[in-house]
């Protein structure tokens, strides 16, 4: 799990995080189980009401528009959101042009440096890469 501080940000923020994240589950009309994944345990830290949860595994079926999930985020829920967004594109394998675009926009919202995206790219990549050397090194610690 990635050390965060989702969890400090005001709820009306988590809320928007969260409903951001749900926008990109559809940005390429499919919902993978691994975007499952990974946007189940993003809702988790989040930590939503009840009656919040309910709205935003409503927005899975029905998204709301892209400009009325960054709303409501500040400066720092806009950039862990764009992170987790990266995240969730790229949990599939593949990162496609609608969902590229979608980034770049986040990025734009947020008036982040303009390499943001390619940065969170790379640094995905990474981190998926360290993943996989984890799943080998359990492999063979078998006798």
């Amino acid at each position: 799990m990635l050390p965060d501080t989702v969890h400090k940000l005001p709820q009306s923020e988590r809320f928007a995080y969260a409903r951001l994240l749900a926008y990109m589950t559809r940005v390429d009309n499919e919902l993978t189980v691994e975007e499952m994944s990974m946007f189940e345990q993003r809702l988790g830290i989040a930590l939503l009401s009840p009656k919040q949860r309910q709205v935003i595994r409503a927005d899975l079926k029905t998204p709301p528009s892209l400009e009325e999930c960054l709303e409501d985020l500040g400066e720092e829920a806009g950039r862990l959101a764009l992170r987790d967004a990266v995240l969730m594109a790229a949990a599939d394998g593949s990162v496609d042009e609608d969902e590229r675009a979608t980034l770049e926009e986040i990025a734009e919202h947020m008036d982040l440096a303009d390499d943001s995206v390619n940065r969170l790219l790379e640094w995905t990549k990474d981190g998926y890469a360290w993943m996989n050397a984890g799943y080998e090194l359990l492999n063979d610690l078998s006798r």
